[in-house]
């Protein structure tokens, strides 16, 4: 993309993991300046109070990820924070800079043709998360070592002339396990959601971008900033479009399993 910002109507993101060292935080940066907007809705764990609560790590380029969030408020942009499991301190979050940004467990969003989206995290709907939180722990681990084992992977992978690649991603596309668990998510918050009354849902959690027809009900999910880097944007026509932007600012590392961006109509249910 070129220098100039894009105006849309409103940005959706969620799993940045600030505090984490696999955080990419300077590509967040360089997309929210790349975007003006009316509303930015942070869809939960952008803070991962986990890792912090262990070590804390919170580099400048964390900080300014803050910074420029604050700065599209105070432009103008109105702030929606929906916590999820590893930030959910933020409900207690009093510090007067943050006065202005609305807290809540989930919101409902009217996009500009009329559509009614429940934006929640998506722990409440994780069957895993809801009874046997140590399996969660334990998974929340086993991703970390995935994302430790890729960094390692892609530096041999760069030494060799290879493009990134991200064994994340590669299990959660191919390896059985993980297909189920997705699944089984989005079955699950799909369902949910029919009962509310809504178009809609606009969710993160399992880091999986993700913008579908469910039997009636339009399953999106902002994916994360960890991996794949994706945020879900409302253009002024109502249309949700699914972005991942590595994909788009270095073509080169495009990954063939992964569309540059996902576009639903705006007639779309």
């Amino acid at each position: 993309m070129g220098s100039e910002s894009r105006t849309v109507r409103s940005i959706f993101i969620s799993d940045v993991h600030l505090g984490t060292q696999h955080c990419q935080a300077e590509l967040l940066v360089d997309f929210l300046k790349a975007h003006d907007c009316e509303r930015i809705y942070m869809v939960g764990d952008i803070i991962d109070a986990w890792r912090l609560e262990k070590t804390w790590y919170w580099p400048d380029t964390h900080e300014t990820v803050v910074d420029t969030v604050l700065h599209k408020g105070r432009m103008g942009a109105e702030l929606f924070y929906i916590p999820g499991n590893h930030d959910v301190f933020v409900h207690d979050f009093t510090d007067p800079l943050a006065d202005h940004i609305h807290v809540a467990e989930e919101v409902i969003h009217e996009t500009a043709d009329g559509r009614r989206y429940l934006v929640i995290h998506g722990d409440s709907f994780d069957v895993v998360m809801q009874n046997a939180k140590w399996m969660a722990y334990l998974g929340d681990w086993f991703y970390e070592l995935c994302l430790k084992s890729n960094t390692w992977l892609n530096i041999l992978r760069k030494r060799m002339g290879l493009n990134y690649w991200s064994l994340g991603a590669f299990a959660k596309r191919h390896v059985k396990t993980f297909i189920n668990i997705i699944g089984q998510y989005e079955t699950v918050v799909a369902a949910a959601v029919r009962q509310r009354g809504v178009q809609g849902v606009i969710c993160g959690h399992i880091h999986h971008a993700e913008s579908r027809d469910m039997n009636g009900i339009h399953y999106v999910n902002s994916g994360d900033w960890v991996e794949s880097c994706s945020a879900v944007v409302e253009h002024y026509d109502g249309t949700l479009e699914v972005i991942f932007w590595t994909e788009l600012t270095h073509p080169r590392n495009l990954r063939s399993d992964i569309p540059a961006s996902q576009v639903v109509d705006a007639s779309a249910p």
